[in-house]
């Protein structure tokens, strides 16, 4: 979610919150470790719950759509290509950007 679906949850449910409270308080939220901010190219900052575990993403050109996806075989693959050049994996970023499939 992004701070103004965040904000826009809010006030349909009718909460009495600022945009600037929504970004002060998810800044408080990723400094605590609850959240996780991405920032994928030109788009706004998007905010998930830190639930320790770890997965990919794919990001939608057309729509800005952004979609988890958890691969084994791709973290196995980066654990060999580390292992390989005499490293651990300790943490890692991938970003798919897609497009929808054509329908003809």
């Amino acid at each position: 979610m992004t701070a103004e679906d965040i904000y826009q949850a809010l006030r349909d449910a009718q909460e009495d919150v600022g945009i600037a409270t929504v970004y002060r308080v998810l800044t408080q939220f990723e400094a605590a470790g609850l959240i996780i901010r991405h920032s994928f190219d030109n788009g706004p900052a998007v905010y998930e719950l830190d639930r320790g575990d770890s997965h990919d993403h794919m990001v939608c050109t057309e729509t800005g759509q952004v979609v988890e996806f958890l691969s084994p075989d791709i973290q196995k693959i980066q654990e060999e290509i580390a292992h390989k050049h005499g490293f651990k994996v300790i943490g890692h970023s991938l970003v798919l950007y897609v497009k929808p499939l054509d329908k003809s």
